[in-house]
């Protein structure tokens, strides 16, 4: 099976390239390169809220650093990109010409149809939240934020114009440490996928054997303008980035997760 993945820039886009080189499917990559891991507070903050702004991503550069520092994209044919050319004649080029079985996204913009159409078989998304109940954006952040961080967890789907929408092919949770903030639960997700990469493509040999699960839900669908740095303050504030340990405590609602999975 031969997967083309489509991703970004950051060290948690290169560990799950390298997972899908270690389940022996990587046959080339597209590489969107990302904004700043920490990026600049916006202009009318007030002192307080520009402090915690950059603590916030100063803290998940500090937990990327910490879980994927050996991270290194694979060698294998590389095409880099930006957000202007992702979508570009360019890009759809390559796809037709690395022809995948799989064409696999994951931290990128959005893909046009003609992007979608230039891959002739499979197309599916990583998507960094437990879809319907976190669909869309910054969806690692979201449910530490409204007290569940026991849903903090991946889901590959079939890759459609509808928002982290389709069918889904494969779920996974992060596992719960004592200690853990919420940029070490979010790196815990990416890895408990990432692991399980090699087992969901021995279990799916070929693409006849893909199970898929539809989204018989609408869930709830974040937004970026749904984000202000206001939030941040329940997580810093009002529990000094332990909502891990309260969890585990079992001073918050114990919802476990309905996950859909190939093996």
């Amino acid at each position: 099976m031969k997967v083309l993945f489509m991703t970004g820039s950051h060290p948690r886009h290169a560990y799950m390239a390298r997972c899908l080189e270690k389940a022996g499917v990587l046959s080339a990559l597209v590489i969107e390169k990302r904004e700043a891991h920490v990026p600049s507070p916006p202009e009318g903050l007030s002192a307080e809220l520009s402090e915690l702004f950059v603590h916030h991503f100063q803290k998940r550069q500090e937990a990327e650093s910490k879980f994927f520092s050996d991270a290194k994209l694979p060698e294998v044919e590389t095409f880099d990109v930006t957000k202007e050319s992702l979508n570009s004649p360019e890009t759809q080029a390559f796809i037709r010409k690395i022809n995948p079985d799989i064409l696999m996204s994951y931290g990128v913009h959005i893909l046009t149809d003609e992007t979608l159409n230039a891959a002739k078989k499979q197309k599916w998304n990583i998507h960094g939240g437990l879809s319907p109940w976190y669909r869309g954006t910054i969806t690692h952040f979201w449910p530490s934020y409204m007290l569940q961080p026991q849903m903090t967890g991946m889901t590959m789907h079939n890759l459609t114009q509808e928002v982290d929408g389709g069918a889904i092919v494969h779920q996974s949770v992060a596992e719960l440490v004592s200690g853990d903030g919420l940029h070490d639960l979010a790196c815990r997700a990416v890895m408990s996928l990432g692991e399980e990469l090699p087992k969901v493509f021995e279990a799916v040999k070929s693409l006849d054997d893909v199970k898929k699960f539809p989204q018989r839900t609408t869930g709830r669908l974040w937004l970026n303008r749904d984000w202000r740095p206001e939030h941040l303050k329940l997580i810093y504030q009002t529990y000094n980035d332990k909502v891990v340990d309260h969890y585990l405590k079992g001073d918050l609602h114990n919802r476990k997760p309905k996950l859909n999975r190939q093996f």
